[in-house]
Parts: structure tokens; C-alpha cells; sequence
């Protein structure tokens, strides 16, 4: 049973008159010290009362070891990543946080010490956009709530709870968002060019996202078994067809970490979408299926967007490919162990495949897609109750697949191209865009 005992204070090594209270209770079978107890109370009530309360945490089953509740943030953290196995740019992405911003501040402060004024008052200082502040404190609340689980402590003293965002002079300023095309939204005209200068691998790449919404990893771990599939449906008493591409895996590329986040190497292969939406069939518009086939009668390699020698792409790689084709780039002279290369003027400084997908649902919205298969050709999940009742139907892909074809016909007019690569020929558009060509000549 829960008791009050008395704690003399010594002086010069001799015991004084002053003294406080100690209470004590008795621990789970097993505990060491069989009965722990806490000293400082200024009665023996207050004393008795807290070891009491203690006392009937342990016949509970709630109680927590005050052992276990000085075990420090950096320990538990380390616990924490080594128990939890997610996918490999989670992992890159969580160990990021943890060394640039979360070990720095905690990583010797006990769990039993955190609380939401601590924490709120710290995040507002720390270097980065106010994004990456939230992500940083949820990563910290996650790990605060393993900890909870772990019987470290009690409660979660951050879970739900609303971030303060820094508006003084000196708070840290997001970053200007970049901007491409028109307010974020590329200009069908300057996909066009820019996938013809790309030429037909990398070219169709560019398509394939700004038409087909494949994000980098999805479009560059595309399998040629995946890149032509087809679409059937009962419609009107009949068949519906059209060509599909199956997004099932991605290419992805980051670092390993050992237990203790030590970098031990880098990852750059083929692993399986995410399970959020991402897998997913997606409708190609008529002009992009016949490039694909195009593409894939005369391609060597399995993956469809590989490198000239069947390799998968770094992104770095991509990245040397793309700037200087939207970008633009000086001209290059003759010299000794250096061709001539000509010089390209901007065609859609700053495009990346963000603005490619962003841009698509851009389209989408214009052309009146239906939310169900707006949602579902994007690869994202959902919310709500009409994530569970509504799906595409027939209709719902007819109107997406017209709508794309003609912002893409509507685009090689405007800009006078009659042809992507000697592979696209004007004959195939819609009768409605063949009738204002043959009307303009």
C-alpha cells in the first residue's frame, strides 16, 4: 500500500530538524525497485497523494516506468526508424529531417520532457518553409505517439494540436513558389515543342506526362508490357475500347540508411507504386497510343523510357536533357574535340514534370472531366464518401479522351506542325479540327 515517509536534510553531514516527504508505492511484480517512490513533497498529504495515484496506475496496467521515461528523443528516434519499415524515399526523407532539424534541438532531451510550448516555439524558428515545418513536427508527433505506445509515456503532448505560423521581422520567409507558362500552367503550344525538340523517346515523355499524368518515377519505370494495354467496357450494347497504359511500379532513386541512419549506399530500381491511388489505369488519347506504338515497334529495350543504352534514368540525367530544352542554351562553337552544337531559344523556362501533371489536371478541369475519373487518371485517392460511391463511367472517358485530343491538335495548328518526328500526321485529328485547317488554307 502507498505511503509518506519523511526525508531529513543533512548539513556539514549531520542531520537538521527540516525535512520533507517521500512518497512511495508499490511497483508491477517484477519492477526494480519493487517500490520507487519521489521526494520534495512539501506535506504528507501531497506526498501520499501522488504515490497513491501512482499506486493505482500500476494495479491498472498504465503505469510507466520513470526508468523508461528518461530514455532520450535521439535513442527512441533510432528505435523508432529501425522498427519501422516504409517504403525508401519515406525512410530518405524521415532520417533527412531527423539529422537536419529534430537531433540537432532533442536528441538528448528525455521523452518525458516534451511539451506543445517547447515544441510550437521552436518550430517557428526553424530555417525552412513553413511546409517543411509541418512535415518536421508531424514526423516529431509520430515518434512521440510510437513512444506513447511503447509505454514511454502517457499521452502525446503535440497530436492534433494547431502550429503557431512566425509573422514577426525576423520569421523565415517561404521561398517564392516557382512559376512556369502562364500562372503555373503550361501552354499546350509549348509542350508540343518542346517534346519535338526532345526528340521521340524523351519527347514522348514529356507527352505522356502533360497528357497521360505519369509522375518522373511512374513514366521512367514504365515496362513495355504495361505501356499499351486496352480498355474494355460494355457500352450501349456493345464494346468500348481504347488503349490504357498500366502504372504498377516506378523507378526510384535514394539513399540507404542503417539503423542508426548511417548512410550506406544508394538505391536507384524498380519497386511497386504506392497503394494510395497510384496504381491505376490511364486513358490515352488516340494521337499519344499511336506514338507509343510507334515508339515501341522500333525500341530495343523492356523499360520504355530508358537511356540510349537501356540503363534507367538518374535524375540528373534527366535534368541535362530537359533545362536546355525548355530553358534555352547559347550556341556552341566549332572546335578541336568539339562539335558544332546550335543554340535553342527558350521554349518554357523552368517546366518540370510537376508543372507537366500539374497542368494536365489544369486541362482536365477545362475540358469538364467528372471528379471521379479526374481523381482516378491523376493517381490520387479520393476523400470522403464519394471517393467510396462514385466511379468513371463510359461517357465520363469518351468526353476526357476527345478533350485531350483536341488541345493537342488544336496545339500542333497554332504552331504550324504538321508532324512530331515524321510519327503524327494531320489526317488522323477529329473532323472539327480537320475542318478549320482545311477552312484557314
Amino acid at each position: 500500500m502507498a505511503y509518506a515517509e519523511k526525508v531529513y536534510r543533512y548539513r556539514n553531514g549531520k542531520r537538521t530538524k527540516q525535512y520533507t516527504w517521500r512518497g512511495r508505492y508499490k511497483a508491477p511484480p517484477g519492477s526494480k525497485p519493487a517500490w520507487p517512490g519521489k521526494s520534495g513533497f512539501p506535506t504528507q498529504a501531497t506526498a501520499l497523494r501522488w504515490a497513491e495515484q501512482e499506486e493505482a496506475k500500476a494495479n491498472a496496467g498504465t503505469w510507466i516506468d520513470p526508468k523508461l521515461q528518461e530514455t532520450t528523443f535521439g535513442t527512441f528516434s533510432r528505435r523508432f526508424m529501425a522498427n519501422n519499415s516504409k517504403r525508401g524515399q519515406t525512410v530518405t526523407t524521415r532520417w533527412r529531417y531527423l539529422e537536419t532539424y529534430l537531433l540537432p534541438k532533442w536528441e538528448h532531451t528525455p521523452i518525458r520532457a516534451f511539451n506543445w510550448f517547447d515544441v510550437d516555439g521552436w518550430q517557428q524558428t526553424i530555417p525552412t518553409d513553413d511546409v517543411t515545418r509541418g512535415h518536421v513536427v508531424s514526423l516529431l508527433s509520430t515518434i512521440l505517439t510510437a513512444a506513447m505506445d511503447a509505454g514511454l509515456r502517457d499521452v502525446n503532448p503535440i497530436y492534433g494540436r494547431r502550429r503557431t505560423k512566425p509573422t514577426g521581422a525576423g520569421a523565415v520567409k517561404d521561398k517564392p513558389k516557382k512559376k512556369v507558362g502562364n500562372d503555373g500552367t503550361v501552354p499546350p503550344e509549348e509542350v508540343v515543342l518542346l517534346a519535338d525538340r526532345l526528340g521521340p523517346v524523351l519527347g514522348l515523355r514529356v507527352l505522356v506526362t502533360a497528357f497521360a499524368t505519369a509522375r518522373y518515377g511512374e513514366g521512367f519505370g514504365l515496362h513495355r508490357d504495361n505501356a499499351l494495354g486496352m480498355r474494355q467496357q460494355r457500352w450501349r450494347g456493345g464494346i468500348f475500347e481504347c488503349p490504357v497504359m498500366k502504372i504498377v511500379e516506378e523507378c526510384a532513386e535514394y539513399d540507404l540508411f542503417d539503423e542508426a541512419g548511417n548512410k550506406i549506399g544508394l538505391f536507384h530500381g524498380i519497386e511497386e507504386t504506392k497503394n494510395d491511388g497510384s496504381t491505376r489505369d490511364v486513358d490515352l488519347p488516340p494521337f499519344l497510343a499511336q506514338l507509343m506504338r510507334y515508339h515501341l515497334d522500333d525500341w530495343p529495350y523492356d523499360r520504355v523510357f530508358s537511356t540510349p543504352n537501356g540503363k534507367l534514368y538518374r535524375r540528373g540525367n534527366w535534368s541535362r536533357a530537359l533545362r536546355p530544352a525548355a530553358d534555352g542554351r547559347p550556341e556552341r562553337k566549332r572546335r578541336q574535340g568539339v562539335s558544332f552544337r546550335a543554340a535553342w531559344e527558350p521554349i518554357s523556362p523552368g517546366v518540370d514534370i510537376q508543372a507537366l501533371r500539374s497542368t494536365h489536371d489544369s486541362w482536365q478541369s477545362e475540358i469538364g472531366v467528372a471528379e471521379p475519373l479526374a481523381y482516378e487518371s491523376m493517381g490520387h485517392k479520393r476523400a470522403g464518401i464519394k471517393g467510396v460511391y462514385q466511379k468513371p463511367t463510359v461517357e465520363m472517358r469518351r468526353a476526357r479522351l476527345d478533350g485531350l485530343e483536341e488541345i493537342f491538335w488544336q496545339a500542333m495548328k497554332t504552331v504550324g506542325l504538321r508532324t512530331l518526328w515524321g510519327r503524327v500526321d494531320l489526317r488522323k485529328i477529329p473532323e472539327a479540327v480537320a475542318a478549320e485547317v482545311q477552312e484557314a488554307a
